[in-house]
């Protein structure tokens, strides 16, 4: 808006921002401007959501591309190895975090690692997640909240600089104070009003990709994609009605002299095409005066490669390799496939270590291990080096298995890499593996076998 937009808007009441995402307006927009981000993302939200939800829930390629994209992210899950100096509090640590994870759902519907993956995925389609840490008779539980549960509408000022925007409290400072929460869920079928509950901010996990300073709340990943999607759904309603059309073959008769008989019913020595039919390899004499026209309906030209294009803007949009989205391998070989996949793995990782990690694991772990500290579970007192930990992504899936264990094994060897990490990152401890590795060598010796040693054999060899 103008200045002078901006003065009528405020006189009338009307509102004061201008929706830039095309998504939430659902067409393209031909004026290319774009505001503050802070602003933009909370005009744009709601309707941007509803929109992303249709999508994965209707569209096959969003959803496979989302899928993907959730796979990529959280996987197996994102698993914590600690980095205390002490062994024994290291080992309790570990074992105290794996049994915990077991059981952190409030719901009780997954463990820590697919609370993950779950988050992630609302992170994606509606644009930010919310988990909220809860404590029940049991100890520490996580329970995930649906975006809609933070008031967006709930905006007010306090005073004294401190404000509510979209349902997050913050202070003068702008520091995060509190999440104000509806405590009846509004996807419920039968809703409820009741005034939202401040919940503390140290108590609230909020998971989502910030696009730009200012921005308070999430916007769907799938934004960028929604109206190609819209389009690309309409081409494929419209060239499956003109295939059901095509397959439709029907003949019009042409009475060129107008003699003003309908048909021509009558039968002959040859017979006519109301009668007999067509056969193969048969020609047929239609009565004097008639000729005859057959339905052509004109395809799309050039539909598939349309398509094609369409699906390639959305799997970039949404930042995933075109093969992720379409389950197409046609034109992949080996090399396309692993060019594609460094470039999208170095994006997931900048979302995992950037993102995931920092707002959602790492709260988690320090509250945890806060807890354990308290209760004097761990057997140590430095806080701080308790805390210490480092987070490792699953590792992705292999194009050439013997080639990357060969890469990996070289690392290790000129110290590239350890084996803590190559370990964690397969989702195991490396301490477990050993006792693994030890016990399976002692029960081999027992029976008298050498699996190992005949391996390792093999491959000197």
């Amino acid at each position: 808006m103008n200045r002078v937009q901006r003065l009528v808007a405020r006189a009338l009441g009307l509102p004061m921002h201008t929706r830039r995402f095309e998504a939430a307006s659902g067409r393209r927009s031909p004026d290319q401007r774009f505001g503050s981000f802070g602003p933009e993302a909370l005009a744009a939200t709601d309707m941007v959501r509803r929109r992303a939800r249709a999508t994965f829930a209707n569209n096959p390629w969003g959803a496979n591309g989302v899928n993907s994209l959730i796979t990529a992210l959280a996987g197996s899950g994102i698993t914590p190895t600690s980095q205390h100096p002490e062994d024994d509090a290291r080992r309790a640590l570990t074992s105290n975090f794996s049994r915990w994870a077991a059981t952190c759902d409030a719901d009780g519907l997954t463990d820590f690692y697919g609370m993950q993956a779950s988050a992630a995925r609302s992170m994606v389609v509606d644009g930010e997640a919310f988990i909220r840490i809860i404590w029940t008779d049991e100890g520490m539980k996580l329970q995930q909240l649906s975006a809609e549960q933070v008031d967006l509408s709930y905006t007010v000022e306090l005073g004294s600089g401190a404000r509510i925007i979209a349902g997050v409290e913050f202070d003068a400072s702008g520091q995060r104070l509190a999440y104000h929460v509806r405590p009846v869920d509004p996807t419920s079928i039968y809703e409820s009003y009741a005034p939202p509950v401040r919940v503390p901010a140290a108590d609230m996990i909020h998971l989502y990709r910030p696009l730009g300073p200012g921005q308070v709340r999430g916007i769907s990943w799938l934004a960028p994609i929604l109206i190609r999607a819209g389009e690309l759904d309409q081409v494929e309603d419209a060239l499956i009605v003109g295939t059901k059309v095509a397959a439709m073959h029907a003949g019009f008769l042409i009475d060129q002299n107008n003699t003003g008989v309908a048909t021509p019913y009558e039968e002959t020595e040859t017979g006519s095409l109301m009668e007999s039919g067509l056969e193969p390899g048969t020609l047929k004499v239609l009565p004097g005066g008639y000729d005859i026209r057959f339905n052509a309906p004109q395809q799309a030209q050039q539909a598939v490669d349309f398509a094609k294009l369409q699906l390639r803007g959305m799997a970039a949009g949404l930042g995933v390799p075109e093969y992720l989205m379409t389950g197409d391998l046609t034109g992949a070989n080996y090399s396309s496939l692993r060019a594609g996949l460094v470039e999208f793995r170095s994006r997931v990782e900048t979302i995992q270590f950037h993102t995931i990690i920092p707002q959602m694991l790492r709260p988690v772990w320090n509250r945890f291990v806060t807890l354990e500290m308290l209760a004097g579970n761990i057997g140590a007192d430095d806080l701080e080096a308790a805390k210490s930990v480092e987070w490792i992504p699953p590792a992705l899936p292999w194009i050439d298995p013997k080639k990357d264990a060969e890469a990996t094994a070289a690392m290790i060897a000129t110290g590239l890499t350890s084996r803590r990490r190559a370990v964690a990152a397969q989702g195991y401890s490396v301490e477990d593996l050993d006792e693994e590795i030890k016990a399976d060598r002692e029960r081999e010796a027992r029976a008298g076998l050498n699996f190992g040693r005949e391996a390792a054999n093999a491959q000197q060899a």
